[in-house]
């Protein structure tokens, strides 16, 4: 009971804190999907219920009636289990359901679920629980980041809402954290929530090498970009020299130059850069080709998980050096949930820590995020090695 009551609160916590981030949202905004990557909110809001309604509610409540036999075309993801589903590139092309419908929506699937929490409290209805709650949260700081884009795509970049603070400066002075040659061990061990991402906890043997205990900042990225650095192709992979010169890339995402002056689009609107705080909104193959410039290194998520005490971390998510790839006795899950995490370990690197997105609880120092080398949009930084 007690575990089923503390869930139960987490999740009515965390559907309400969804519909929080929407909340400074005009109506025109809900549809607005720029590029591929960014999903309009009003299918964050639909995907995260339907979640709930197609891995609990249809499986485990005799008599639920599914709200609308549409909405599971409309609002899966990429789950190929549970069938066919909108392409995510026309995710912006869903002008109905409307916002309106999906509120709804999102108030049936929340008050189903609390009163089949009252009836049945099984081990398998927990589990999917606490999976969902969590599967909402990062889809929050998805719904985050995707608002940002979308806003700052607008010609007029307007702000979201004041209250946010993206760029707060580390107030202590660069240092390099060394670290012994050894055997440590990596991966969750604990009984707390993680994805199974994380587990197979295992053995693995490094080098010694240091860490910086700080981000990069704003300043020293500029001095990266005026010395040349997007146009001198001895800092970048062969893919990322020709994704800087097709895409003509010359500074990170946001970033304008404004009679002479540095500024960014934030979520405050457009500000002059804080040349003290993280740089943000880089890629991996940005990430790397810093690193090259400064004859340095990207840390691997092991360097990383073993030296993350000796820093903070959660303002950026920090790319590493480590493709994503599968822990030693790592098992998918076996139907839909399958697909969760182990269909896309090939062609992404792993990210460690978090960022000013990320709901609170809701990372660890050993969750592994992962993305593309060329992703901008999330709140990503670096922190360099050696």
């Amino acid at each position: 009971m007690a575990r089923r009551d503390s869930l139960l609160k987490l999740f009515l916590e965390t559907r309400k804190h969804t519909e929080d981030i929407c909340a400074p949202l005009e109506l025109e905004d809900y549809v607005v999907q720029p590029i591929v990557d960014v999903s309009p909110p009003k299918w964050h809001l639909g995907h995260t219920t339907w979640f709930f309604e197609e891995f609990i509610l249809k499986n485990y409540t005799t008599e639920y009636t599914v709200y609308n036999e549409d909405f599971a075309f409309v609002f899966n993801s990429y789950y190929e289990t549970v069938g066919k589903r909108v392409i995510r590139s026309d995710r912006g092309n869903l002008s109905r359901p409307s916002v309106q419908k999906i509120y709804e929506y999102r108030k049936y699937i929340t008050n189903v679920i609390a009163t089949t929490l009252k009836e049945n409290t099984s081990s398998d209805i927990l589990m999917l629980l606490e999976i969902g709650i969590h599967h909402e949260k990062q889809h929050q700081e998805l719904l985050l980041t995707d608002i940002k884009f979308i806003l700052g795509n607008n010609p007029l970049l307007p702000a979201y809402n004041n209250t946010i603070k993206e760029h707060s400066p580390e107030p202590h002075k660069q240092e390099w954290i060394s670290i012994e040659e050894g055997v440590y061990e990596i991966g969750h061990h604990t009984d707390e929530f993680c994805y199974d991402n994380e587990l197979g906890r295992h053995k693995v043997y490094l080098q010694p090498y240091q860490i910086a205990n700080k981000l990069v900042t704003n300043k020293e990225y500029i001095a990266f970009i005026e010395a040349g650095g997007y146009n001198n192709h001895n800092y970048w992979h062969a893919e990322a020299w020709d994704w800087v010169n097709s895409n003509k890339i010359t500074t990170p995402l946001y970033w304008h130059k404004i009679e002479d002056k540095w500024h960014y689009y934030t979520l405050n609107g457009l500000q002059e850069i804080n040349l003290e705080a993280p740089v943000t909104h880089i890629s991996y193959f940005e990430s790397f080709a810093y690193a090259q410039y400064k004859k340095l290194r990207l840390p691997t998520e092991f360097e990383w998980e073993v030296a993350q005490s000796h820093f903070d971390w959660g303002k950026r998510w920090e790319w590493t050096e480590s493709a994503y790839l599968p822990y030693p006795e790592y098992a998918k899950a076996d139907g839909a949930l399958g697909e969760y995490n182990g269909k896309f370990m090939v062609n992404q690197k792993v990210l460690r820590g978090g960022s000013i997105a990320t709901p609170l609880n809701h990372t660890r120092h050993t969750y592994r995020n992962f993305f593309p080398t060329n992703i901008r949009w999330q709140f990503t930084g670096l922190r360099l090695a050696k």
